[in-house]
């Protein structure tokens, strides 16, 4: 991953631990993502949802992302996993993408493990942010 500081909302954080905190009692093989998203939690810094940049990544977002690797571009927007719905364009945030982008900003290039080795991908552009748009509680 990037070694750039994460920043993360309150509320975002807040509805991020509630989903850990009911996995608890998953297989220890179910609960691999979300323990890595856990650790992504705990490397960022947490600001209030009214004071984070309208660049950053945050739930409920909107993201035009390109693959550097084959040159793809998707738009997604990034959900809790019970609103998951790829072919809808809602991507979970226990996902490897949508753990990647959580807490990174327009125009990072994002990087991850995957079995094949490093997969890179650019945040192009934030569409949508609830917290820019005033929507504080999606």
């Amino acid at each position: 991953m990037n070694e750039r500081a994460l920043t993360f909302t309150d509320y975002d954080v807040e509805r991020i631990e509630d989903l850990l905190e009911g996995a608890r009692n998953l297989p220890a093989r179910k609960r691999e993502g979300l323990e890595a998203l856990a650790e992504e939690l705990g490397r960022g810094r947490i600001v209030a949802s009214r004071q984070v940049p309208s660049d950053i990544v945050t739930l409920n977002s909107r993201v035009r992302l390109r693959d550097l690797d084959g040159d793809r571009v998707m738009e997604v927007t990034l959900v809790l996993p019970g609103s998951a719905d790829l072919a809808q364009g809602r991507l979970s945030v226990t996902s490897p993408i949508g753990m990647a982008i959580l807490g990174f900003a327009q125009g990072d290039i994002v990087e991850w493990a995957v079995p094949a080795g490093v997969k890179k991908i650019c945040i192009e552009e934030i569409l949508y942010q609830p917290e820019a748009a005033g929507h504080f509680h999606l």
